[in-house]
């Protein structure tokens, strides 16, 4: 998975994942992070310091800065885009414009580049709907109802999809899609139950579970992810495909989940249920296995441990 001697362009950089493969990839390689650092875990990082990197404060929808910027970069990983369920329900046009017209823009420039090896768009798990059960990749997408604020998130992920699909292949562009399922781990910016339980644990505050808590999720630790998105840059095999990148060995209740992340933290704290206020997420447990054979893909840390590192981390970094 080594990668080096490259520019790369990373999107939404300064985010959760962005900081994460930054780190990764910082020592053989010049980075150029493009971010509103509207989410910024790149600051507290002290990566900004590294004689590699290069942060360049944009939006994505402003394509003649975003031009400029991606100029000579051989790898652009594109990761910039509203997330979050409060997020995409407080801004739902907002949502739209930066995850869809935003990807068209990163793409539009990214085939101007004479040298470009891979462009990897980040879509999203959410394409399969509320139900995903054990789903590939040529699982139908659903994209629930229309009008359901929730839903936009994923409609304009999938574009971005399935733009990037067609520059491969009417441009030849060397694109590769992944779709990322429940990702956490130490320094998660923005939302996520894992964070949310751990920052509650500490305090030995009650963990909040919308609904009765039987929602699934598996769940995938940050190191995995980086371990993916690697193998998609350093495999011929992945232009022109989409990938589940997660753990499905890591399958838990939410309700399971707080009680786990309780027990990990020796913590007081317990349990309040509230309702949920919004389209929710039954079951999304992902099938990992073309991942596992056109990239040799297989994550390594587990759900305990990684709840574990999670802790230590947060533990060790709170004010």
């Amino acid at each position: 998975m080594e990668i080096a001697n490259k520019r790369i362009f990373i999107t939404g950089g300064a985010g959760f994942i962005g900081t994460a493969l930054v780190r990764r990839l910082v020592d053989d390689n010049e980075i150029v992070i493009y971010d509103s650092l509207h989410r910024d875990a790149i600051s507290s990082s002290g990566l900004l310091q590294h004689k590699n990197v290069e942060l360049v404060r944009g939006d994505v929808l402003d394509f003649d800065k975003l031009k400029r910027a991606i100029s000579g970069s051989q790898i652009v990983i594109h990761l910039a885009a509203v997330a979050g369920v409060d997020s995409v329900i407080q801004d739902m046009v907002g949502t739209m414009r930066v995850n869809v017209i935003g990807t068209y823009n990163v793409l539009e420039a990214a085939k101007t580049l004479s040298g470009l090896e891979r462009f990897v768009d980040f879509s999203t798990s959410e394409v399969f709907g509320a139900h995903a059960y054990k789903v590939d990749e040529l699982h139908e997408t659903s994209q629930g109802a229309v009008g359901e604020a929730r839903w936009t998130y994923a409609v304009s992920k999938l574009v971005g999809e399935h733009f990037s699909h067609a520059y491969c292949y009417e441009f030849g562009l060397p694109s590769v899609a992944i779709r990322p399922f429940n990702i956490y781990g130490p320094g998660q910016v923005g939302g996520g139950a894992v964070k949310a339980f751990v920052l509650k644990a500490i305090k030995n505050e009650n963990l909040v579970v919308h609904g009765d808590g039987s929602q699934i999720r598996a769940w995938c630790y940050i190191d995995d992810m980086v371990d993916g998105v690697l193998l998609t840059l350093s495999k011929p095999e992945a232009v022109g495909n989409s990938f589940n990148i997660g753990n499905p060995r890591s399958t838990i209740t939410i309700y399971n989940l707080a009680l786990e992340v309780i027990r990990l933290c020796g913590a007081s704290s317990q349990i309040e249920l509230r309702p949920v206020e919004y389209a929710d997420i039954e079951i999304r447990v992902p099938n990992i296995d073309k991942a596992r054979t056109l990239l040799g893909y297989e994550p390594k840390i587990e759900l305990q441990e990684g709840i574990l590192r999670t802790l230590e981390w947060y533990r060790e970094n709170l004010p």
